[in-house]
């Protein structure tokens, strides 16, 4: 029996080709996996967010006590505390960690000099876990969408708590302890302040970081509430550009004083004999607070002065000096420059480059509504200058006054419970000369400015 022959439209069998094995290579495979796994760790670790979150803090706390706990170890094996074992050196540098956060530490009774509270934050190393934060939080933000940031904020915050809270606990000793709890919430302040500037650094906005569009804001608004809202925001970056100034001028003064004070600080520092190790762990311990010393500079400049315990006080007009910490940098202190009043018109310039800036940000509404309204358009300058310098010497000077009493502090010893500026005095002297120096440039940068529609 014959087979039957195929339909005509049945389909024809194809030949099929021998598989070949195009399989790469394990070498070729691992780079492959390799590269995925830096770009995973780059676009954010895949994991839930919280989870991400803790991890990076988690991060963030291990680097932060390395860089406060090395240095206590090499200078207990250096010698440095020779009655002190290497848990106690341990101890010293969670407490270094602790001041670093701003977490006040009590003094017990049975410790040298009777109790008090010790809380002098060195600026310039709390800036570390600041910087940290930051990054974290550009990581959490560029693995998440805006209504999930929370999530790995909220995370990033309860492991360091109980990082912050676990520090506070095993670094008591029988002279000095935290709070648990303050050892807790306190260090929250500076991490949570780096993540979202990192997270709206990442995100371009506040806007986009909690998913509100401003433009569409902006754009319902009338024209007049669009003006005064360019007005008032272009014043506030010009007073925080007028205290950003001040501080610089203020910082190149303490170098300079720095530079030609120089031996004076040597000395004092060999009279402590801390050694070669010692003496790296104390430079680097005073190098922590030379952004206080900024904040105290720019105090004495502006003339409001600062105070160095319950018995001293520095100002361009005056100074008593009493008794003084066996610290090298005490060596800087301007007693010698009494009567130096000169040093009050720096602000000033400082106040020019604000105002000069505010020219050129084009955004003086208020001259251009005051014209409308009187006429005359010296009268709309002269009022509207004026008012200008009011406000933006008002921004510098409040923004002033956090960064005053952030540098202040107390040693909670003897006289020497009262270290820092004169926070208001300060603030109001700045305000004033930071106000002239505003009007002075805004009238006086025209001379200089050129404008690119009249000049064609």
């Amino acid at each position: 029996m014959t087979p039957p022959h195929p339909r005509p439209d049945a389909p024809q069998a194809e030949a099929v080709a021998a598989p070949v094995d195009e399989r790469a290579s394990l070498t070729t495979r691992t780079r492959e996996r390799l590269a995925r796994f830096r770009q995973d760790l780059q676009d954010g670790l895949p994991f839930p967010l919280w989870c991400q979150g803790a991890l990076e803090a988690l991060q963030a706390f291990v680097l932060v006590t390395l860089v406060v706990l090395v240095p206590a170890v090499v200078a207990w094996v250096a010698g440095a505390w020779q009655d002190k074992s290497l848990p106690d050196a341990a101890v010293i540098g969670g407490q270094w960690w602790l001041s670093a956060h701003g977490v006040p530490l009590l003094r017990s009774a049975a410790a040298a000099g009777g109790p008090g509270t010790l809380w002098f934050v060195p600026l310039g190393l709390t800036l570390v876990p600041l910087a940290l934060a930051a990054r974290a939080g550009r990581r959490l933000a560029r693995a998440s969408w805006s209504d999930q940031l929370w999530q790995g904020i909220a995370g990033a915050a309860i492991v360091y708590a109980v990082c912050g809270a676990g520090v506070g606990l095993l670094s008591r000793s029988a002279d000095t302890a935290a709070a648990w709890w303050a050892a807790a919430l306190v260090p929250l302040v500076p991490v949570l302040i780096g993540l979202v500037v990192g997270a709206r650094r990442e995100a371009g906005g506040f806007g986009r970081l909690i998913g509100v569009d401003a433009a569409e804001r902006v754009r319902r608004a009338s024209q007049y509430s669009r003006w005064a809202g360019s007005y008032v925001w272009a014043v506030l970056r010009a007073g925080f550009l007028g205290w950003v100034a001040a501080y610089a001028i203020a910082s190149v003064l303490l170098v300079v004083r720095l530079v030609a004070r120089w031996p004076d600080v040597v000395s004092v520092a060999l009279k402590l004999s801390p050694g070669p190790v010692g003496g790296a762990v104390l430079a680097g311990g005073q190098g922590a607070y030379l952004p206080n010393l900024g904040a105290w500079a720019l105090a004495w400049m502006s003339g409001g002065g600062f105070s160095v315990g319950t018995d001293s006080s520095f100002s361009p007009l005056e100074a008593h000096a009493g008794p003084m910490p066996s610290f090298p940098l005490v060596a800087l202190l301007p007693a010698d420059l009494v009567g130096a009043w000169w040093v009050m018109a720096l602000p000033v310039a400082a106040g020019l480059a604000a105002g000069w800036w505010f020219l050129r940000e084009g955004e003086n509404h208020l001259e251009e509504s005051l014209q409308l309204r009187f006429g005359p358009r010296w009268l709309a300058l002269a009022v509207s200058t004026l008012l200008l310098g009011l406000f933006v010497g008002a921004v510098a000077g409040l923004v002033s006054v956090l960064p005053s009493v952030l540098s202040s502090g107390s040693l909670g010893l003897g006289v020497f419970t009262q270290l820092g500026p004169h926070v208001w005095m300060s603030a109001l002297w700045l305000g004033l000369e930071v106000g002239v120096g505003t009007m002075l440039g805004y009238l006086v940068a025209p001379l200089f400015e050129r404008d690119p529609v009249l000049d064609s």
